[in-house]
């Protein structure tokens, strides 16, 4: 079966789906998107998402493209008319379509809208085989990483880099102060040397992950401490445990970074029952309701 895109107002087979080529996102990367992971049905973690997206967009000047209830059926349709219960939801909104200028056009046009969704592999159950291994490579990103932007280059070197040493993804660090950031698509966590889950606080160097915020809300109901606060480079390396977040790595154990075991190189106890947790959030969580 063709999968079927939405594109500015029409549902169309994606081989035949077209944008204009001076659209400000193919122009410029002036846009912002959102990947939603879509489970039994219903999509993890809507609102949180939903949210981002429009925070996102008032960063940077640019209005919803339609309403949040119409937004909410264009996405339920992309599903239904691809005929999937289980997948990954991509919408992009850009500027639109304007003659070729930097600033933005002097009269306003439409924003551009695009939602795709693709099949992937059910949630895993092995906490085990979902372990990856990372690299680390410096932040070579803009300053407003908070913003999801379409501005994806220097994530995307990062991740080859790491495909090219046989690793998942790239620990980002700032190469003055020697502090983690975060994952080039993830949300980075440790369990470090006394035990302490730590991720680095919520500004303007890290995304806002919606993964991250959902086991952060998680774990505050289930009691468990964390700390939100920048760690260094040595202290990820002299971690117990460690671990990724996204939409789509949900809790993803990390076992070895730059060829080094993490504690003692296999899944720890910390991060297996944090897996566990996050799992019971994906299949029971109504309030994800699509």
């Amino acid at each position: 079966m063709s999968r079927i895109a939405y594109v500015n107002g029409r549902y169309l087979d994606q081989r035949l789906a077209e944008v204009n080529i001076e659209d400000r996102g193919y122009q410029f990367g002036d846009g912002i998107y959102e990947v939603v992971h879509l489970h039994g049905g219903r999509f993890v973690d809507e609102d949180r998402h939903l949210d981002r997206l429009e925070r996102s967009l008032r960063e940077i000047r640019l209005p919803m493209p339609m309403t949040r209830a119409a937004l909410r059926h264009v996405l339920v349709e992309v599903a239904r008319r691809n005929r999937l219960a289980e997948g990954l939801l991509y919408m992009q909104v850009t500027r639109g379509v304007a003659r070729r200028d930097h600033a933005f056009p002097t009269k306003p046009v439409p924003p551009a809208l695009v939602v795709t969704i693709r099949r992937i592999p059910p949630f895993p159950q092995d906490v085990e085989r979902w372990a990856a291994a990372c690299i680390t490579q410096p932040d070579l990103r803009w300053a407003r990483r908070d913003i999801k932007s379409i501005n994806l280059l220097p994530n995307c070197l990062a991740r080859q880099a790491a495909r090219e040493q046989g690793a998942m993804e790239a620990i980002l660090y700032d190469e003055a102060s020697g502090m983690v950031t975060e994952g080039a698509a993830t949300s980075f966590w440790i369990v470090d040397a006394a035990g302490a889950i730590r991720t680095r606080q919520l500004d303007h160097v890290i995304l806002p992950g919606c993964t991250r915020g959902a086991l952060l809300a998680e774990l505050a109901q289930a009691g468990i401490p964390v700390e939100e606060g920048a760690f260094s480079l040595e202290e990820m390396r002299q971690a117990r445990e460690a671990f990724l977040t996204s939409a789509t790595s949900f809790v993803k154990p990390v076992t070895r970074i730059d060829g080094r075991p993490v504690g003692d190189g296999q899944v720890g106890p910390v991060v297996r029952r944090l897996f566990a947790i996050f799992a019971r959030h994906v299949q029971g969580d109504r309030r994800n309701a699509a």
